[in-house]
């Protein structure tokens, strides 16, 4: 991977404290992925840029995403600065010149989650989520969640956004219930497949 490079691009695209959280973000998802078994490459690669695209404007956001034929939902036109996941993978794409399509996903779903994530996925959506500078109620938690059981610990990370969304009345994105709900349905089929094969 060219480290230095991508560094030297982040560095006139994001201040310093956000810098910071992308190298604690990529450093993250490298042990999460060396633990189970993921590419390290990748892990590295798109915990550095995952956030390549956070600090645009929520005009240049909109833009960015409109010209690009990203679908943007209504959520998404109230809260823009959810789009900086999938802009993110464009300009990964465009401007450092990314071609790894899991990379790209990776990064286009690091925000919001999906029904159906790659390990590669989940991995750089709970770096993001429990890199050592993050400090929120449950991040210990769900630090010793992710070191024990992906899903299980996306499932605590989904259950947490989505009750504080209730509790503040915010809008809650549909992918996230989406996300939340395929991995629950995931584990059920497992849970079932397992029994059938013991009896």
């Amino acid at each position: 991977m060219q480290h230095k490079y991508y560094i030297e691009r982040l560095q006139g695209m994001l201040g310093n404290k956000r810098l910071e959280h992308s190298l604690a973000v990529s450093a993250t998802a490298v042990g999460l992925a060396e633990l189970y078994g993921a590419d390290r490459r990748q892990a590295e690669m798109a915990g550095l840029l995952h956030d390549c695209a956070r600090e645009l404007s929520d005009v240049e956001l909109l833009a960015m995403a409109r010209e690009n034929h990203v679908p943007v939902v209504e959520v998404e036109e109230l809260k823009p600065v959810l789009l900086h996941a999938p802009v993110g993978a464009l300009l990964a794409r465009r401007q450092f010149g990314v071609l790894d399509q899991a990379v790209l996903q990776s990064i286009n779903l690091h925000t919001l989650g999906d029904a159906a994530m790659t390990l590669l996925d989940k991995i750089v959506f709970l770096a993001d989520k429990t890199e050592p500078g993050r400090n929120y109620p449950g991040v210990d938690k769900l630090r010793q969640l992710a070191t024990q059981n992906l899903d299980q610990a996306l499932l605590y990370c989904f259950d947490n956004a989505i009750l504080l969304a209730v509790r503040r009345g915010e809008l809650i994105h549909p992918r996230i219930v989406q996300a939340r709900n395929g991995i629950n349905i995931f584990n059920r089929r497992q849970e079932i497949l397992n029994l059938s094969r013991i009896t």
